[in-house]
């Protein structure tokens, strides 16, 4: 085969290390955001916080600080930037490593002691253990239950199966892992231990006065008829157990104040918290977005480095490369917030019904329609979108939550999905409990608004919305 020299001209996209840097700082969230920057301010002594209210520039230096070019909010507001994300319960805190701790001088103070700490259900059972007078077998028995436990406070091993597992050494049999299992059953939380809801439910029933209104039925309904109850399956309730509407009705609100899961309430997950990066207020008869300045880090090139390399060029070396990449940080931090806020303005100019009236005014929205309006690439607008929070007087949102498909309605308009789901929520809320509303009802309802959907597309935002369909929504 003959070799032959061939030009070809073809166009490469190359990702410079600084275009890389920006892309990977702008889908980050912000408090991984500030994880990085403490990264980088511990690699690089170019590197340095601008001190509040000091002027980058003072020094001659040609680099800006990492701060936002508009006017600052007011405190009250950029103050209160740290919210707990949704579906935080209530958890159980144990201030005695130090709550009471103060800074008197002492060169060993740490404020990380007036931390409350989470307490998880196995601490506080072992602590409980702590306090009996128990033989020391007793005692391995207990704590060897209490380690089977899963994260819902449940043992769902079997007895027989546990002995089994046991060096034959130790001869602890399944009747004594009952003994140790009657008594874990008696400590707190009540359910702790049990194998199955129903005992989960029994145990802590059997800790409620016996003369309160329902206590015996709900007893029954407890042992032999839970999932009749579960399924909201009243007829067949009160035929099984001869019983009228009433008596079911008080049994079934004294059930509700029990607990499926005995461990809720005690720490075991960390906490994760959300910093918003903008605020929006109303100004003028409008909503507009600013950004929250206590989210942006504060950076700035070190002076007095950049000063003796710049007198000492020849000598530079590694130096050099690093101020060059402290100029690169300052300016894709700047340029991140930058993008954000103006992909923000331009959500919440399109999005005015929403912070006026709520999910029933939001209005359609896709990744392109910001892009196109801005000039960006949909993916940016995805990256800005993902993990970055709004924070309005109706709560805290992700900024992915403005974007939604839409539907047509009968007046030739579009509705967004959002508010299509708000009228099902609405609708649902004001609904007959005794007589609840199917989907197809639902459907019709929203038809009379003006707004066509199939009872399919009603189910699926139903679901979605985690409310459970119109047989486990009957009350009597």
């Amino acid at each position: 085969m003959k070799q032959t020299l061939q030009l070809r001209v073809s166009q490469q996209l190359t990702l410079t290390p600084q275009l890389q840097q920006s892309i990977k700082l702008l889908q980050l969230s912000t408090l991984d955001l500030q994880g990085e920057v403490e990264r980088f301010l511990l690699d690089n002594p170019m590197l340095e916080r601008a001190d509040e209210g000091a002027s980058a520039n003072a020094s001659g230096g040609d680099a800006p600080e990492a701060a936002p070019a508009r006017d600052e909010a007011p405190s009250s507001e950029s103050d209160t930037h740290d919210s707990p994300q949704e579906g935080g319960g209530s958890e159980l805190m144990d201030w005695g490593h130090g709550g009471g701790h103060r800074h008197d001088g002492d060169d060993e103070y740490d404020p990380m002691l007036n931390v409350p700490c989470p307490v998880s259900l196995r601490d506080h059972l072992i602590a409980q253990l702590g306090e009996l007078t128990l033989p020391q077998r007793d005692q391995a028995i207990v704590q060897l239950l209490i380690e089977e436990l899963d994260d819902d406070g449940f043992l769902i091993v079997d007895m027989e199966e546990l002995a089994s597992n046991l060096p034959l050494e130790l001869e602890i049999d399944s009747d004594e892992l009952m003994v140790g299992l009657r008594l874990l059953q008696q400590f707190d939380p009540a359910g702790v231990g049990a194998r199955s809801l129903s005992e989960c439910l029994l145990q802590q029933l059997a800790r409620l006065p016996k003369d309160e209104p329902g206590y015996a039925l709900a007893r029954a309904i407890i042992a032999d008829h839970l999932t009749l109850l579960g399924n909201r399956d009243y007829t067949r309730l009160k035929r099984s157990l001869g019983v009228d509407d009433e008596a079911i009705r008080q049994a079934q609100q004294l059930i509700s104040r029990l607990t499926p899961r005995p461990a809720a309430g005690f720490g075991g997950e960390d906490v994760h918290y959300v910093i918003p990066d903008v605020t929006v207020r109303k100004r003028k008869g409008r909503w507009v977005a600013e950004l929250n300045n206590g989210a942006v880090p504060r950076l700035r090139v070190n002076q007095l480095y950049a000063q003796m390399l710049s007198e000492n060029r020849s000598g530079a070396g590694e130096l050099a490369g690093r101020l060059q990449e402290a100029k690169w940080l300052v300016k894709n931090i700047q340029q991140r917030f930058d993008t954000i806020l103006k992909v923000s303005e331009a959500i919440v100019e399109r999005q005015q019904a929403f912070f006026e009236h709520g999910e029933v005014a939001m209005r359609p929205l896709i990744l392109r329609d910001i892009a196109d309006e801005l000039g960006l690439h949909e993916s940016t607008v995805s990256r800005v979108t993902t993990q970055k929070y709004l924070l309005c007087p109706r709560g805290l949102f992700e900024l992915k939550y403005f974007f939604g498909s839409a539907l047509e309605t009968d007046s030739g308009g579009e509705c967004s999905a959002t508010a299509i789901k708000a009228h099902i929520r609405r609708l649902i809320d004001g609904e007959n409990p005794a007589k609840p509303l199917s989907d197809s009802a639902i459907a019709d309802e929203l038809g009379k608004q003006g707004i066509q959907v199939a009872r399919r597309t009603v189910a699926k935002y139903r679901e979605a919305m985690q409310i459970p369909p119109v047989n486990l929504r009957k009350a009597l």
